[in-house]
């Protein structure tokens, strides 16, 4: 990318996240430029699950930080939009909606609607467990689900958001020896989640699905709590060390093309 072309990008991210309330405290200059070019690198990828492999990649290394968003029962909901630092969702959320994005302009509404129920920045809409973040994304026809054999039904509940109350869902959940016995019905980009073996926790992890040397060599690329930055690790070794039992799996899809306007987001 040449210099006036790389200027123009950060100038028309910066002019995005401004008509949306997100300030430069929130994204500077240099990680605008960062995810900026990006979404433009990415545009050479056809398809959406090679643009989810190519950003993620190139976020590898970002350090990991908790609690990155701000809002609360009683503190107005600030929208957020940052490429420094990432926890497990916000790492899936940023990746995600810069390779659905057309245009970096674009960036700031898609995450929007990825984070909140109805695109709405409100606490309350806000997709507090990973639940209802799936469960919302494939309302909008940005994710589908991935079935396998031998998938089976379970029931999660969790009250450890405080102010939200106690929520429950029933899952449909693969075993973790079915996902690793299936590498062949995965695809580079696709969104896993972690179900917790906590009783009153719905998931516990998320990231995204990638691959090694060959295709049955399952790769979790994500921002590690332990290892406190975005890395690739082997899915087997993480699956045995953190005890999972089972997961979700769910595909991006492509935006459908706009009416009238690049910014229409799917309803």
């Amino acid at each position: 990318m040449d210099p006036d072309a790389s200027r123009r990008t950060v100038l028309r991210l910066l002019a995005g996240l401004a008509l949306l309330g997100v300030g430069r405290d929130q994204a500077d200059a240099a990680g605008a430029a960062r995810i900026g070019h990006l979404i433009d690198e990415a545009k050479s990828h056809a398809r959406i699950s090679e643009r989810i492999d190519a950003i993620s990649h190139a976020l590898l290394g970002t350090r990991y930080q908790a609690h990155t968003l701000i809002g609360g029962p009683k503190q107005p909901e600030v929208f957020v939009l940052r490429d420094d630092a990432f926890d497990c969702v916000t790492y899936c959320e940023v990746v995600l909606a810069a390779a659905l994005a057309r245009y970096v302009t674009e960036l700031a509404e898609v995450l929007r609607v990825i984070r909140y129920e109805g695109g709405e920045v409100a606490w309350r809409k806000r997709n507090h467990y990973f639940a209802d973040w799936c469960e919302r994304n494939v309302e909008n026809r940005l994710c589908r689900p991935v079935a396998m054999d031998g998938m089976v039904r379970i029931k999660k509940w969790s009250d450890t958001e405080p102010g939200l109350g106690r929520r429950a869902w029933d899952l449909e959940v693969i075993p973790q020896a079915v996902l690793l016995a299936n590498p062949g019905l995965l695809e580079r980009g696709d969104i896993i989640g972690f179900i917790s073996r906590r009783a009153n926790l719905d998931y516990s992890h998320t990231g995204f699905v990638t691959f090694g040397k060959d295709r049955r060599d399952l790769v979790l690329r994500h921002a590690s709590s332990v290892r406190r930055k975005v890395i690739d690790e082997k899915m087997e070794r993480f699956i045995a060390a953190d005890g999972v039992r089972y997961v979700t799996v769910l595909r991006p899809q492509e935006r459908p093309a706009p009416k009238n306007t690049s910014r229409n987001i799917p309803t």
